[in-house]
């Protein structure tokens, strides 16, 4: 094991016992290896702002994982994912939960496809397409969105996605009042949750939301 790789197993350990998540030896170490694969492509492929793997565990790596207890559906969607985020700590931490992982540019896609082969995760489905043009065999049972839009604009491009009984996850900052004041009519918001990262500056909240018709 390389001295980066065990520093950051140890970061990653010392944070999660903050938190009340339980996460496996294998699965801290898998979530260290894709650290260090978005570190390596990073170069040439510039996925993320973010370049240092230290960072990248807080605000990438604990920002997504810190929704794993929320999820009590089956099957999801993640929706402008980028190089996989929320969707792939997701995955890695419920390896009974599918995730389809869509992002409109190649390059991402290839990443997360290489990813999940290299992590053997059989659970993710990384798709190249934009997500008004999507139509899934799947019945999804929720769309998760981390950076992807407003809520309004997020509601209008994926409502298509889910069904009545499906749930919208917006992963925010700050409480976005402004935003849920603009939402269409026909949804409603079912449950608003208050997140807490470790080392990571501002707030974090989820918001879950469904159609009222």
């Amino acid at each position: 094991m390389s001295a980066l790789k065990e520093s950051l197993l140890n970061s990653l350990k010392h944070r999660l016992s903050k938190l009340t998540l339980s996460v496996s030896e294998s699965q801290c170490e898998k979530l260290v290896d894709f650290v260090l694969m978005m570190h390596k492509w990073n170069k040439a492929y510039n996925l993320t702002s973010v370049r240092d793997p230290e960072q990248m565990l807080v605000k990438h790596i604990l920002d997504s994982i810190v929704i794993g207890p929320h999820l009590d559906r089956d099957t999801y969607i993640d929706v402008g994912t980028g190089p996989g985020l929320p969707g792939i700590p997701l995955a890695i931490i419920h390896p009974d939960k599918q995730f389809v992982l869509l992002d409109s540019l190649g390059k991402r896609v290839r990443f997360m496809k290489q990813a999940g082969f290299d992590l053997g995760l059989t659970n993710i489905t990384p798709v190249q397409s934009r997500v008004e043009s999507y139509s899934s065999h799947l019945k999804l049972d929720g769309v998760l969105s981390r950076a992807f839009a407003s809520l309004k604009d997020m509601l209008y491009w994926c409502q298509h996605l889910v069904d009545s009984e499906g749930e919208f996850l917006a992963l925010k900052g700050q409480f976005p009042e402004q935003e849920i004041e603009q939402m269409p009519t026909d949804f409603k918001i079912i449950e608003t949750i208050a997140l807490t990262v470790p080392d990571l500056e501002g707030e974090r909240h989820l918001l879950k939301i469904k159609k009222t018709i």
